[in-house]
């Protein structure tokens, strides 16, 4: 506690090389629900606050906040969206003892060993990129390209796609986007006859360059390109593209239908964005929904907290969640949020079509 408050300490990227408009939705969903909390008498009639610092996707950043937010007294961490950064800060929690409910990042090995200091909503990246390698398959891709930054998480994303589509017949071509520009990505495809693009690469930049160039090689006509990270779910990505930026699949965590609490956040999210509210928003909600169950039960001290997550059972955005140990994986674990892969439908852009479920 600070002051007879309790404290959540929130990490976001708000700033550039961060996914800005990521961090954004994931801090709606995170202040919603504090509010939400307080409304309803917060921990034990204590407000229940947020101290919110900007990681700018950087992990020495994120590292040197957790240090500060742990001396200020915060009884637990929530948030971020970058894997690389969630990693950063897990290791950090971990060493300092400070409960971690880490809320989108996706990287399976989030810290080096076990640890009960750390939770994760997001699905492990190895379980989506498996469904989203399944649906390549079914939609008759056995030769797919990824087209790659240098990157932890872009290298792991890769092993799983390869590990996953070998054994089934699956070939992937790796296009190494520090040596080729878009216009030579469009002939690598052409040449290794990829009927799939998979683009593991930064948005706006090089992402929309490649898309741009692939939409508008003849020869290019009929490939399908990917985006498995997420990049088309945000408003960005239709502004920047347009037209080219439909029927590029990605994976998104977000049931078939929400239920009524998830309708009325929903609902309040879109007034808050002033916009669509993406699964990150829903993740944001759901993270200050786990922590203030667990803070009300214990008085928000932080071995407890820690403690605590194999009993949480708490009834989220997207479905009852509960952690557990998963074989890979270092955290405790929701097993799992729903995952679907989805894509913006070229007759309405600003509309989403489901197209495989997982």
């Amino acid at each position: 506690m600070i002051g007879g408050r309790v404290v959540i300490g929130a990490l976001v990227p708000l700033t550039r090389p961060g996914w800005v408009e990521a961090g954004r939705h994931l801090l709606a969903g995170l202040e919603l629900a504090v509010r939400d909390v307080n409304d309803a008498g917060g921990i034990a009639g204590r407000a229940l606050e947020l101290v919110v610092r900007d990681t700018a996707a950087d992990p020495q950043r994120a590292a040197a906040a957790v240090d500060e937010l742990a001396r200020l007294g915060v009884a637990a961490l929530a948030g971020e969206y970058h894997s690389v950064v969630a990693r950063a800060a897990a290791a950090r929690a971990d060493a300092l003892s400070l409960p971690f409910l880490c809320s989108s990042a996706v990287l399976d090995a989030l810290t080096e060993q076990p640890t009960q200091w750390v939770a994760r909503l997001a699905p492990a990246q190895s379980h989506g990129w498996r469904i989203y390698a399944d649906f390549l398959l079914g939609a008759g891709h056995s030769r797919i390209a990824v087209a790659a930054e240098p990157s932890v998480y872009w290298a792991s994303g890769t092993r799983i796609l390869r590990d996953h589509l070998a054994p089934r017949g699956g070939t992937v071509i790796e296009l190494d986007l520090r040596a080729l520009t878009p216009a030579a990505v469009c002939d690598e495809l052409v040449g290794n006859r990829a009927t799939a693009l998979l683009l593991l690469a930064g948005h706006p930049e090089p992402a929309v360059s490649i898309v741009r160039s692939v939409r508008r090689d003849r020869r290019l006509a009929e490939i399908m390109i990917g985006a498995p990270a997420g990049q088309p779910e945000f408003a960005a990505w239709a502004t920047s593209l347009g037209d080219d930026g439909a029927a590029i699949p990605f994976l998104r965590y977000l049931p078939e239908r929400l239920s009524p609490l998830g309708t009325r956040i929903g609902t309040a999210l879109r007034e808050r964005l002033a916009e669509a509210p993406s699964f990150v928003a829903f993740e944001g909600y759901d993270t200050v929904a786990v922590l203030a169950d667990v803070l009300r039960s214990h008085d928000a001290d932080r071995a407890r907290t820690a403690e605590s997550w194999p009993r949480v059972a708490v009834e989220g955005t997207r479905g009852h969640i509960r952690f557990s140990r998963t074989p890979g994986i270092s955290v405790w674990q929701w097993t799992w949020t729903p995952v679907q892969v989805v894509d913006r439908d070229p007759v309405e852009p600003d509309r989403f079509r489901v197209l495989h479920t997982g």
